[in-house]
């Protein structure tokens, strides 16, 4: 086996709490986007194109429908004798008997892994945001300043600097520069780079500090480990990255981003991107193409195979298999696979996962409420009962029971449960 030059490991393991009922039976980075993909198509489908061939993917949290999406590695040409996707689950031995205790701990639990493919560099980088970038530029970026770590950063508004990682990074060239301070979400942040998660380490280096590490009770990359190789003099460098990046920690940063996807000059172009996907996961290539009825329309929106759609649709998004019978609306909303829309239901700013069927006459969302925090969530697998209305802001757990709906309406902000 030849050695290779980047071994790159996703985080892709963790529930976010902010995302709700989209998370309950998934890890975040298997979300459904895009109308066909996941949020871990768009991290892998950059190491396809930035030419890294060996990925391990850390998974802890409800994995199976990562591990069905991922399948062999073969929709991101991962297979061969010196390339190929490797799922690493949690383990306990002799050693060890914890479970992955953080992204940190993630890493240092499969260090033999690491070991054994003795890379030149180790990329660690998050299965959840919603980006496009040729990593071998930061590698090469990382390899001239000689550095031991470097984070990628991109500038964000001043006030919502706070939710994140930031540096004070030196203005040594329009790349990057030395991380000159470093906190993680601070009260008063003194800088707007936030951290995407992607760090570039010397695996040597990274092998000591982990180790290290393990003496202390918390394990983020984050949290934990620049601050300690700040303390101890590393050369830590911050690269910086002014391109598109969707953070979709929250149910109105999904919603948003997912709109991103649409209008004339869309912020993200999947094509011109180069997205990849398991074509064979739930049958999207097997079905038949999209279907547009006498009295269907489709404005602004992306619908893809097997949807049929006999009612009006905008600014949407569909993924395969749903479908809008006539009279229905969806306006300025996400559905995920095989929904079904019946006759003469609204449905306005909605997100609604797999398998959900909204009964006639049902009416969700209030149309002109674009504020955030009035998109309303829908678990999936439900059967939502002809008549109801659903406020804005709104939360159903999935397999809501039949007799368990109210009988009249769901005010805006609440949750069915």
């Amino acid at each position: 086996m030849s050695k290779p030059s980047i071994l790159a490991m996703i985080l892709a393991g963790s529930r976010v709490g902010e995302l709700g009922v989209l998370t309950h039976y998934r890890p975040k980075s298997a979300v459904p986007f895009g109308g066909f993909a996941r949020v871990i198509d768009f991290p892998l489908s950059n190491l396809l194109h930035s030419g890294i061939e060996r990925i391990a993917i850390l998974s802890q949290y409800r994995s199976y429908s990562l591990i069905n999406h991922i399948g062999t590695g073969e929709a991101w040409d991962m297979i061969g004798r010196n390339r190929g996707i490797s799922i690493l689950p949690p383990f306990q031995d002799y050693d060890s008997p914890h479970w992955y205790r953080g992204s940190a701990d993630a890493v240092y639990q499969n260090l033999d892994f690491i070991k054994y493919h003795d890379p030149s560099n180790l990329l660690v980088l998050s299965g959840d945001h919603i980006y496009q970038m040729d990593y071998r530029q930061m590698v090469q970026y990382h390899n001239d300043q000689k550095a031991d770590l470097t984070a990628a950063f991109i500038q964000v508004p001043q006030t919502s600097a706070s939710r994140f990682g930031v540096a004070e990074i030196a203005d040594d060239s329009s790349e990057g520069g030395r991380i000159l301070t470093y906190e993680e979400k601070p009260v008063q942040p003194k800088s707007n780079w936030a951290s995407l998660t992607v760090y570039c380490f010397r695996p040597e280096v990274l092998y000591d500090v982990l180790r290290e590490n393990q003496q202390n009770e918390s394990y983020e990359f984050g949290r934990d480990i620049i601050p300690l190789m700040m303390k101890q003099k590393y050369n830590v460098h911050g690269f910086k990255f002014d391109g598109y990046w969707g953070y979709t920690r929250t149910v109105d940063e999904y919603w948003q981003t997912s709109m991103d996807l649409l209008g004339p000059e869309p912020k993200i172009d999947m094509e011109t991107w180069g997205v990849r996907t398991n074509l064979a996961h739930r049958n999207i290539a097997g079905r038949q193409p999209l279907k547009v009825g006498t009295c269907g329309s489709l404005e602004n929106s992306m619908a893809y195979n097997g949807c049929i759609i006999e009612g009006t649709v905008r600014n949407s998004i569909l993924f395969p298999g749903v479908r809008v019978e006539k009279g229905a609306e969806v306006v300025d909303s996400v559905l995920f696979f095989d929904n079904v829309v019946q006759e003469g239901a609204k449905l306005c700013r909605v997100v609604s996962d797999v398998n959900t069927t909204f009964g006639t006459n049902v009416q969700i969302g209030v149309p002109g409420r674009g504020e955030p925090g009035n998109v309303s969530v829908i678990g999936w697998n439900n059967k939502v009962p002809a008549g109801t209305t659903i406020g804005s802001g709104c939360t159903v757990a999935p397999r809501i029971e039949e007799y368990r709906w109210p009988e009249k309406a769901l005010n805006d902000g609440e949750e069915l449960k």
